[in-house]
């Protein structure tokens, strides 16, 4: 019986041995995390996390229920999005108005007095589009695609924002003597 605890001991001792740096670099390198294995996409736990808003944001959203179109009606309206989105972007960084994405029904406003006002999104026109929000101010839902010129539009309109028309920056006043 001693001799089976003894064998028993050692067996055990073995297998908990530590292992060299090596052996455990070698060994990660063929195999993928969790994070690896899962894609982050528009299932994403951070795009459903509500958000909230403290300062002037334009929140771009597409709910689940984009799931009762079509999937060619749910890709082109995703396309136009994307695209009208990235055009708009670089309007936005310039005048410090922050951009962010969310699949979340609800948005909450940070208001001055530690109190939150509640967007909420379901139930709209359009589960996919844009909504305007200057925290002081009547949010701007603008659900549905908007094409580039009609975004820029109602972001200009909504934050006050100088036109951005290209010809009144790019020609200057010819001065002749």
């Amino acid at each position: 019986m001693r001799s089976a605890t003894l064998l028993v001991g050692i067996a055990l001792f073995a297998a908990c041995r530590g292992r060299s740096q090596n052996d455990v670099a070698t060994r990660n390198v063929d195999t993928l995390s969790l994070a690896e294995n899962s894609p982050g996409d528009s299932t994403d736990s951070a795009l459903r996390t509500p958000r909230v808003i403290t300062g002037p944001t334009v929140v771009v959203f597409w709910l689940p229920a984009a799931d009762s179109f079509s999937a060619d009606d749910q890709a082109q309206a995703l396309d136009d999005l994307n695209n009208t989105t990235e055009s708009v972007a670089p309007t936005l960084l310039r005048h410090h108005v922050t951009l962010l994405p969310t699949n979340a029904e609800t948005i909450y406003v940070a208001l001055p007095n530690r109190q939150r006002r509640t967007i909420v999104l379901s139930g709209i026109d359009y589960p996919f589009g844009y909504v305007l929000i200057e925290p002081g101010t009547a949010e701007r839902i603008l659900a549905g695609v908007y094409d580039e010129d009609e975004l820029l539009d109602e972001v200009e309109a909504y934050f006050d924002l100088p036109p951005s028309d290209d010809t009144a920056t790019t020609t200057r006043p010819r001065i002749s003597t």
